[in-house]
């Protein structure tokens, strides 16, 4: 199963040291019931492309509450076990909880199949999105100033090409 770990470039240059994503339990979002229902597809790719912008929206949420962190939202995608990181059923279709799965433990990062970065040019727009994100949910320009760093697409990087990424 692939899950989707929402990070800032800090928590990713803390991770690549460490070896590994954690300590457990990790907020992480994939390809859920949930999801697809309120998807409505079939289309793998698409589904996990949708679990991928979840996971982008909550970096964004760690940048708002991390001011000295690098306005770059980074999503790293890893490879689990199936079954090894549950949905809470209890959460249904709950808007904030879509896609969203918990990994009990640490993930190691061997098993990292990409990273998902922001490119520099978004850093002014990622910025004023972070700063607007609380307003969001009330205010229309607010709203759409978020949505202003939703339009940038993540660029992928291999795993290899973490270093340049957090050098």
């Amino acid at each position: 199963m692939r899950v989707y770990v929402p990070l800032t470039l800090s928590g990713l240059a803390d991770a690549y040291e460490a070896g590994e994503l954690g300590p457990g339990p990790l907020d992480a979002y994939a390809v859920t019931p949930a999801l697809r229902e309120w998807y409505l597809s079939d289309n793998v790719e698409e589904l996990e492309y949708a679990a991928l912008g979840r996971a982008a929206q909550a970096s964004l949420r760690l940048l708002a509450t991390d001011p000295q962190a690098a306005r770059r939202r980074v999503v790293v995608a890893a490879d689990v076990p199936d079954g090894s990181a549950p949905s809470d059923p209890d959460r249904g279709l709950d808007q904030g909880a879509l896609g969203m799965v918990r990994c009990a433990g640490p993930l190691p990062f061997t098993e990292v199949a990409a990273v998902h970065v922001d490119a520099p040019d978004a850093e002014e727009d990622v910025a004023a999105a972070a700063a607007a994100l609380g307003a969001a949910d009330l205010d229309d320009d607010a709203r759409f100033t978020v949505d202003g760093a939703e339009a940038h697409e993540l660029l992928w990087f291999a795993t290899q090409e973490v270093p340049g990424l957090i050098g």
